[in-house]
């Protein structure tokens, strides 16, 4: 069930359905359409041409033929008029109609354009966000396994809010550069310089953010509220269960928790019945997201499956970022790591 953005053509997408931003009447357009009925060949218009014209934010389904995906589903984006006539809940309207059909006929993976945001005029920022919050709340109201995935065709058709961006890369050069410094006024730059003698060594901070530790840390700061009965508790816990632990004292149901982490029920059945599942490091940092964990605690948990939190990692300031402000949308979060080029959390 994860949203995962990636830079792809979505003519080239191996999943169930595809989404075409088609032309109200049944003809082709130009972009999107024009790119899908180019690969699905002549069969597709036809199809189309049975379905009849398509009032906005509503969603039809017909074979792909000769595309990669078994479905086209059809919907039209509104055209963007300024924001005052109602273009947002029929953009979101694209979005629920198509993966309620993708729901019907048994998709289990879905791929979107940014829907509105060509020749239609949608700004990127109100694109994406109005994507990435319909899909969102679709996934986290149904039961259903679907892998979506929006795709952008470059950078430059996804953009984050302006104030959002910003506030996150003032965040990045201020620790990302004061770390680098730290580094280099420790001496450690004479390491970087002898692995571009010798490509193969590798420093031991390198290999403890890539590779779990023997010996997770186990930080008491993160348990200061609780008991030392508590703390000695739960001290030994492997990251398996020291989330079962967490996802009870905090009164949460798993597929919450696992929905809200961007995490299928798959993964997070293995890691249930697996007390010494070895995570991921950006599955780790998902579940503290998902359970609003503070930095202490993050670090804590993160901690039980052998990471840190490191200021030499864009992706671990980005995560620590939103920690720190308290915001814990993971779809958000996903955002902006995508907009500075870092892989995503869950999926």
């Amino acid at each position: 069930m994860p949203l995962i953005i990636i830079r792809n053509d979505i003519t080239k997408m191996q999943v169930d359905a595809i989404v075409n931003t088609a032309n109200p009447r049944p003809v082709v357009g130009g972009g999107v359409d024009r790119a899908i009925h180019r690969v699905a060949g002549p069969e597709l218009l036809a199809a189309r041409r049975k379905i009849g014209d398509i009032d906005t934010g509503r969603a039809f389904i017909t074979p792909g033929y000769r595309l990669l995906s078994k479905y086209v589903i059809h919907t039209v984006g509104p055209v963007c008029q300024g924001g005052g006539h109602g273009e947002r809940e029929l953009l979101a309207a694209c979005y629920r109609n198509s993966l309620a059909l993708a729901e019907v006929h048994a998709c289990h993976s879905v791929a979107f354009p940014l829907i509105s945001a060509g020749i239609f005029g949608c700004p990127a920022d109100i694109a994406i966000t109005t994507a990435v919050q319909a899909i969102r709340d679709f996934l986290q109201q149904h039961e259903c396994e679907m892998d979506v995935y929006l795709v952008v065709f470059d950078k430059k058709s996804f953009q984050l809010s302006g104030s959002l961006f910003d506030d996150v890369k003032s965040y990045l050069d201020e620790h990302y550069v004061e770390e680098r410094l730290a580094r280099e006024y420790r001496g450690d730059d004479r390491g970087r310089r002898l692995r571009e003698l010798m490509p193969s060594v590798q420093s031991c901070d390198e290999r403890l953010m890539e590779v779990p530790c023997v010996s997770p840390s186990k930080s008491p700061m993160a348990d200061q509220d609780r008991s030392l009965d508590d703390w000695l508790e739960t001290m030994d816990d492997t990251f398996s269960e020291s989330l079962l632990r967490l996802i009870d004292r905090k009164g949460k149901k798993d597929p919450e928790v696992y929905k809200k982490a961007n995490v299928d029920r798959k993964l997070f059945s293995k890691i249930r019945n697996n007390p010494d599942y070895q995570p991921s490091k950006r599955t780790a940092l998902a579940f503290a997201v998902a359970l609003e964990l503070n930095l202490d605690e993050t670090r804590d948990f993160i901690g039980r499956a052998g990471y840190a939190l490191s200021h030499s990692s864009k992706l671990d300031l980005i995560v620590e970022y939103f920690i720190v402000h308290q915001e814990y949308d993971i779809f958000t979060i996903n955002e902006t790591l995508f907009a500075f080029g870092q892989p995503l959390l869950g999926c």
